[in-house]
């Protein structure tokens, strides 16, 4: 209900109908029972992983797990898979954000809670900015001073947006949102999302909305979220360079003419943000996703463009 329409017409996605669309996903790769082919619902079709499907290229059709399946070493080489009950998973998940409006003000959970809790996953992510609204905002993390008390006696009097920082924002920002901080993707930003292949997500706040469907405000999810959220972290956030998580790592790269990608031995994901390239023989354009091979090592890249490269650690 908080998406938009720029998937479309800033990002050349294909959109079924007329309604306001949040969030394209571009390389996924979920276990049965986990997320649905819609990535909401749970009722997929037992034993079904729910994975990306390859576009182009002699393996056109097949699911990235599927590949994963067939040459998980190849694809890997020194990253580790997510190791589920169903088998290995590939260990990135990407996603175009377009927010409308506010998303919920939420939080993911860490390893502590992670490993107590078998429905919880692990949730580090990073937002690059692709397009903005004049004076459109990120509330990320706590304001100083904070309490649990404090935090949780403003959920109860509506003012919870007062306890977090408000971030500016600019085209070609990125920031680093490590599990266990509170936040929400503000309206009228258009963002490219990299993270750990994770679909927890606590809300502790969602602005009253009303699901269309029901009629009836959506579901919070107050006690697991304060049980998630770092309270000694209350530092402002700032846009960064890199992401250094400790599942993966991401660059921005601005490159024209001739370069190399080099993999460095791991799952490499390129997200062209900007311009277009052609990566080992494949072009990408604004809005394209390549998953490149850890034994592909060296790849040449020609083009101008504006491009996110993640390596799964």
């Amino acid at each position: 209900m908080w998406g938009g329409r720029q998937l479309g017409d800033l990002l050349s996605k294909t959109l079924p109908d007329a309604r306001p669309y949040g969030e394209s996903w571009e390389v996924f790769d979920f276990p049965p029972g986990t997320v649905g082919a819609d990535g909401r619902s749970k009722d997929d079709v037992p034993g079904d992983w729910v994975s990306a499907k390859l576009t182009n290229g002699p393996y056109a059709g097949k699911s990235l797990h599927e590949l994963m399946s067939s040459f998980g070493t190849e694809i890997l080489g020194d990253s580790h898979a997510v190791e589920t009950k169903s088998g290995p998973q590939f260990p990135l998940l990407v996603k175009f954000l377009d927010a409308g409006q506010d998303l919920s003000v939420q939080v993911h959970p860490d390893d502590a809670y992670a490993t107590t809790h078998a429905e919880a996953f692990v949730k580090n992510e990073c937002w690059h900015v692709l397009a903005r609204e004049p004076g459109a905002r990120l509330l990320i993390g706590l304001k100083q001073g904070v309490t649990p008390d404090a935090f949780r006696a403003s959920l109860d009097d509506g003012t919870c947006e007062a306890q977090l920082n408000a971030v500016l924002v600019e085209v070609g920002q990125t920031y680093y949102l490590p599990s266990g901080t509170v936040h929400a993707l503000g309206a009228g930003v258009l963002a490219a999302e990299v993270q750990t292949p994770s679909d927890t997500t606590y809300r502790v706040h969602d602005f009253n909305r009303v699901e269309p469907a029901t009629g009836k405000k959506r579901s919070l999810h107050v006690e697991e979220a304060m049980a998630c959220i770092d309270f000694n972290s209350t530092e402002a956030k700032s846009p960064v360079e890199v992401v250094r998580a400790p599942q993966f790592e991401m660059r921005t790269v601005h490159m024209k003419g001739d370069s190399i990608i080099d993999t460095t031995n791991r799952a490499t994901v390129v997200v062209c943000v900007r311009g277009f390239a052609k990566i080992a023989g494949q072009q990408i354009n604004r809005g394209g996703t390549l998953v490149i091979p850890a034994s592909l090592r060296k790849s040449n890249c020609v083009g101008e463009a504006t491009l996110l490269i993640a390596h799964a650690s």
